[in-house]
């Protein structure tokens, strides 16, 4: 409030002259001293409030992660110390040696055990969460009827990394398949792809797990959009059963003008199925709804982050996706800062909900609070 002081003015008094006579010398004028009114005092109400200290209250860094207080704190942790094996950061690494230490821990401690050693820093923009999981499909020994392509294992000329010089989906499905590991359906095997790994199962019961072992080093193109495009889906079905089940129904020269949209081709190799998630790009086994697949280029295997995503884009999906989950692999598609692909388990259920997420998506990285 501002405040106005009132000063009294100086008070000047003349002093007259009574004019008895004029023969009579009037008296010289007498000084008299200003009269100066007192200040009044100031009233309590309005006297100044002296500044008040500014409180040092501490600002939880988590308040503003949406769904933190609900998330499975003790899976969240778990999965974290299962990828420390993948972790080459130093400060990230002292973290990790605590976190082993603790073993086995209770919702309570591995909740307190995360808020004190990282903190979330948010990075900037909005992007896309999807997400994908290990199939199951049928698969035969030698071609026969619907089992027309080859799983083929690793070519001995193709490069480390790939290499965008070799040559494309289509020239490859043209070449002999005499060294092929499996045969599947056409439209499995290119989901499979898309997967990066899945389990074959045999008529005979035998099981075994195909796993990725390199590509062609094209980049990976959906056909959704075309497919969307050309009107054979609707805008709101684009999810991964319904082009499975379109590719399915037109099985021939009209699903392989689709699939050969995408010039990215998958090579396998074949081991024995032991009931385990596979492993990601990290070495390490994927746990369901809890590992993620990021861009190499801006994250590291092992980082921890906070996954935020709303507003999905395809029909039937859940309405959000908001948890802690660790970077353990990679894929073709998952390019940027915020982008991520979640790993949500084995089997049709997996899958049916892994077709579904479009969500778009805010990301957080939890840093070591010392680094």
């Amino acid at each position: 409030m501002r405040l106005i002081h009132w000063r009294g003015a100086l008070a000047l008094l003349a002093a007259g002259w009574l004019s008895a006579c004029a023969s009579v010398t009037p008296p010289p004028p007498r000084a008299i001293a200003p009269v100066i009114p007192p200040v009044a005092a100031i009233p309590s109400a309005i006297a100044p409030t002296p500044p008040v200290a500014p409180t040092s209250a501490p600002v939880d860094p988590y308040a503003s992660l949406a769904g933190w207080r609900d998330d499975d704190h003790a899976a969240a942790l778990a999965a974290f110390q299962a990828g420390c094996a993948a972790v080459r950061n130093t400060a990230l690494t002292h973290v990790c040696t605590e976190a082993l230490a603790l073993g086995h821990a209770d919702e309570k401690m591995a909740r307190a055990f995360l808020e004190r050693s990282f903190r979330p820093e948010p990075i900037f923009g909005t992007g896309l969460l999807t997400a994908y999981f290990a199939p199951e499909y049928e698969a035969r020994t030698a071609p026969a009827g619907d089992f027309t392509a080859p799983v083929r294992p690793r070519p001995s000329d193709l490069p480390a990394q790939g290499a965008a010089s070799y040559p494309e989906r289509s020239v490859i499905e043209g070449w002999p398949s005499m060294n092929a590991l499996a045969w599947m359906r056409p439209e499995d095997l290119f989901f499979l792809q898309i997967q990066g790994s899945g389990t074959l199962v045999f008529p005979d019961g035998r099981r075994a797990m195909a796993t990725s072992d390199g590509t062609n080093g094209a980049l990976f193109i959906g056909i959704a959009r075309p497919m969307r495009e050309a009107g054979l889906l609707a805008d709101q079905d684009t999810s991964g059963e319904a082009i499975r089940a379109w590719l399915a129904e037109h099985r021939g020269a009209q699903a392989k003008s689709l699939m050969d949209l995408d010039p990215r081709y998958v090579f396998f190799r074949l081991r024995d199925d032991d009931g385990r998630d596979p492993a990601g790009a990290a070495g390490v086994s994927l746990a369901p709804g809890r590992a993620v697949a990021v861009d190499l280029d801006r994250h590291a295997l092992g980082d921890l982050v906070w996954i935020d995503a709303e507003a999905p884009a395809l029909a039937g999906a859940f309405p959000g996706y908001h948890r802690l989950a660790v970077a353990l692999d990679t894929g073709g598609a998952i390019k940027g800062d915020v982008r991520a692909d979640l790993y949500l388990g084995r089997g049709a259920a997996a899958g049916v909900e892994a077709g579904r997420v479009r969500h778009q998506l805010r990301l957080y990285r939890l840093v070591p609070v010392d680094q």
